[in-house]
């Protein structure tokens, strides 16, 4: 009679442990500001020379879902898979059904240009694959997706869309 209690318990715990092990991308948070798409790849040869290169062009874009709800995206976190991370540390309020675009080199944020950028020229967004983190200021997880540039650009163009 106990090896059943036993047996069902480790069933259970084997159950979890399979779902716990979900890809990055098929995991769904209950955040409002999800990770709308990336440019992982900028357009032409990179170069992160920040006069003259190409760093602005790799961004992501992070989009207010809620249909009522104004968030701040004061302390949030956008990392990669190597730790690489930005935190926004103004004041930026996305509406409902609004967006920014994190790009990388030097700019001046604005809520009017939907832009904020990391101040930063070297390229974090690998060309080949990568995984991308949305984080609250909290610590809790907002929104995380992986993508590869053979598995999830379907047009070859440097950029995936995420939630539709």
């Amino acid at each position: 009679m106990r090896k059943r209690p036993a047996l069902a318990v480790a069933l259970a715990a084997a159950t979890l442990a399979v779902l716990g092990a979900s890809p990055a991308q098929a995991a769904e948070y209950s955040s409002a500001l999800k990770i709308s798409g990336i440019q992982y790849d900028a357009p032409g040869r990179d170069s992160n020379a920040c006069a003259t290169g190409n760093a602005a062009a790799e961004y992501v874009t992070i989009k207010n879902y809620s249909s009522s709800a104004t968030v701040n995206l004061k302390g949030y976190v956008v990392k990669d898979a190597a730790g690489n991370r930005y935190t926004f540390t103004m004041n930026h309020y996305l509406q409902p059904g609004d967006f920014v675009r994190l790009r990388g080199n030097r700019g001046t944020e604005s809520d009017a240009n939907n832009v904020a950028y990391r101040n930063n020229c070297n390229f974090i967004w690998n060309n080949d694959r990568d995984t991308v983190y949305l984080v609250k200021p909290t610590g809790a997880a907002a929104d995380s997706h992986s993508y590869t540039k053979s598995g999830s650009d379907k047009d070859g163009n440097g950029y995936v869309t995420f939630h539709g």
